[in-house]
């Protein structure tokens, strides 16, 4: 197999995971449980990127904005185009983390853990840097089990039922 092909087996798949994140996001969005079967909550947050087409007829829609509803890439999910880009906010317990992901190569483009507290008095001066790994553990946890969620369902025969309840979901009017 090429790069290139492997290249956008990736692009698809991770389109495909940002589109049923959103749609499970929206339609339970607490009822995602991690590794250990602690549950946890996502949303998109107001920064979503969809694509659809390929090569110079591709298209792109990108909506953000504090309180924008995401009708644009709402719209754009409706006419094929799936989310290539999106912002989401995963809450555990009493932690909220914020994490950019792109489709094309699964990466996270930002992360931002809860604010650690100083305490004046701790004497480990490694403290916070402990503390900071341990947050970014919890979040690529989450989002591991998020992931792997995602690829039983889509390796699994009720696939298809999914589909078209998202196929559903996008073309419904607010």
């Amino acid at each position: 197999m090429s790069a290139a092909s492997s290249d956008s087996t990736d692009s698809i798949l991770g389109k495909e995971f940002l589109t049923w994140l959103w749609y499970q996001s929206d339609v339970a969005p607490g009822a995602f449980v991690d590794d250990a079967g602690a549950p946890f909550a996502v949303s998109m947050e107001q920064r979503i990127v969809v694509q659809g087409g390929e090569g110079d007829a591709q298209e792109t829609a990108s909506v953000s904005g504090a309180l924008s509803p995401l009708r644009e890439a709402r719209f754009g999910l409706g006419t094929g185009k799936k989310v290539s880009r999106a912002l989401v906010r995963l809450e555990k317990d009493e932690l909220a983390f914020q994490v950019s992901l792109r489709a094309e190569d699964f990466s996270l483009n930002s992360l931002k853990t809860p604010k650690i507290e100083k305490s004046g008095d701790d004497d480990d001066p490694d403290a916070l840097l402990l503390e900071k790994i341990y947050l970014l553990e919890v979040c690529t946890g989450l989002l591991d089990s998020l992931f792997r969620r995602f690829l039983r369902l889509r390796l699994s025969p009720d696939w298809l039922r999914e589909v078209n309840d998202m196929r559903q979901w996008m073309t419904r009017t607010e």
